[in-house]
C-alpha cells in the first residue's frame, strides 16, 4: 500500500496560500537557492546528480506509474476483501501477502479496515495487512530495484510479508489479552480524503479489460498522471538530499554510527527510520547515500521497515481506528520485525 497522500488530501481553496502549497515542491525550489546563496560551486553538481538520477530510475517510473494506473482502473482493489474470508490463520497468511502487494492508499483502506472491524474481522488479520501495507508495493518494488537492487527489493518485500506474519499470529496468541481486548475507538465519520473515502472502494468486481468503459479510462489516466507527479516529485527531492548528503556528511560519521556488522546499528536504523522517514519513494535514494557512505546492510533494511511502518500516513490509519494501547502494539511489533530483518539481511547479504 503506498502512502499517496496527494491524490486524495482536501486542500481547502480559501486557505492561505501557504497552507495551500506543496511543501515538498517549494524545498525543491529552495535547494538550488540556497546553493547559489551559499555555496554557488555545489550548485551545478547537485542539480546534475539529481537530474542524471531521475533520468536512470526514469523506466522504472514508467513501469510503476503504469502498473498502479492499470490495478487502480481495474477495480484490482476488490481482491483484497477475499483476504478477510475463511478461518483466521488463512486470512492472517492472505492478508499478509496482499497487504505487502496492494497499490493502494491509507485513505482507502480505512473506511474498508473500519468495516470489517466493525462486522468482527479479526484484528490478527487486520494488524498483518497493517504492517504489511506500507512496506512495499508494486511501485516501490521497481523504485527499489532500480537503485538499490533487485536482491534489497526481493528482501524487503519477503520482510514486508514476515512482519505481517508476526504481527497476525502475536495478535492472534494474545487476543485474549487486555491489550488487544475492545480494540476499536469510537467511530467518528471519515473526512478530508475526497469522494473515495464515502464510498465502498472494495465492493464489486475486477473488470481487467478496463479500456471499454470510459469512467475507468479516466480513472488510468488520472491516477497515471497523479502517480507521475507524486513520484517525480519525491524522487527529485531525494536525489537532491542524496547530492548534498554525498557531498556535506562526512562518510566516517555514518560509517561509525550506521556501520558494522553488530545489533547497533541495525537498532538504531530502526530508531532513526520512524523519524527520518519521509516518503517510501522518497527514502529509497537516501539509503543508497546512507549505504555508499558506510551504512551496514542490516541498519538499511531495518531503517526502511521501520519506517515505512511508522511513517504518517501508515501510522494515522492505525491511530484512527484503534485505541491506543492498540497503536503502541502496532509499533512495538514493527521495530521489533525491522530489527529481525535487518539482522536476517545482515547474514545473508
Amino acid at each position: 500500500m503506498t502512502d499517496h497522500t496527494h491524490s486524495h488530501s482536501h486542500v481547502d481553496a480559501s486557505a492561505p496560500f501557504w497552507k495551500r502549497m506543496d511543501k515538498a515542491w517549494l524545498v525543491i525550489v529552495l535547494i538550488p537557492i540556497l546553493l547559489a546563496i551559499f555555496d554557488m560551486p555545489q550548485l551545478m553538481p547537485t542539480v546534475i546528480f539529481a537530474g542524471q538520477a531521475i533520468l536512470h530510475t526514469g523506466i522504472f517510473i514508467i513501469f510503476a506509474v503504469l502498473a498502479v494506473g492499470y490495478l487502480k482502473a481495474s477495480g484490482a482493489e476488490t481482491i483484497l476483501a477475499k483476504a478477510f474470508e475463511g478461518r483466521e490463520i488463512k486470512m492472517i497468511l492472505m492478508a499478509s501477502l496482499l497487504g505487502g502487494l496492494s497499490p493502494f492508499c491509507s485513505c482507502e483502506v480505512i473506511p474498508f479496515i473500519a468495516a470489517l472491524l466493525a462486522v468482527g474481522a479479526p484484528l490478527s488479520a487486520v494488524m498483518a495487512f497493517w504492517l504489511a501495507s506500507p512496506i512495499m508495493d508494486p511501485a516501490m518494488f521497481l523504485i527499489t530495484s532500480g537503485t538499490l537492487g533487485f536482491d534489497f527489493a526481493i528482501a524487503k518485500t519477503l520482510a514486508a510479508v514476515g512482519l505481517g506474519l508476526l504481527g497476525g499470529f502475536t495478535v492472534k496468541t494474545f487476543a485474549k489479552s487486555i491489550v488487544f481486548a475492545d480494540p476499536l475507538r469510537p467511530r467518528e465519520p471519515q473526512s478530508g480524503c475526497g469522494s473515495s473515502c464515502g464510498s465502498t472502494p472494495f465492493s464489486g468486481k475486477p473488470e481487467w479489460a478496463f479500456w471499454h468503459d470510459a469512467a475507468r479510462r479516466e480513472t488510468f489516466r488520472t491516477t497515471v498522471i497523479e502517480n507521475a507527479l507524486f513520484l517525480g516529485k519525491w524522487l527529485l527531492l531525494a536525489y537532491l538530499f542524496e547530492a548534498m548528503m554525498i557531498h556535506y556528511v562526512p562518510a566516517d560519521m555514518i560509517a561509525s554510527v550506521l556501520g558494522g556488522d553488530g545489533i547497533k546499528p541495525i537498532l538504531l536504523g530502526a530508531l532513526v527510520g520512524a523519524p527520518a522517514y519521509l516518503n517510501g519513494y522518497a527514502a529509497v535514494p537516501l539509503v543508497d547515500a546512507l549505504l555508499e557512505q558506510g551504512m551496514s546492510n542490516g541498519a538499511a533494511m531495518s531503517f526502511v521497515i521501520a519506517g515505512g511502518v511508522s511513517c504518517i500516513p501508515a501510522a494515522i490509519a492505525v491511530w484512527a481506528l484503534v485505541k491506543p494501547r492498540v497503536f503502541y502494539a502496532y509499533i512495538t511489533i514493527a521495530m521489533t520485525g525491522a530489527v529481525i530483518a535487518g539482522m536476517l539481511w545482515n547474514i545473508v547479504a
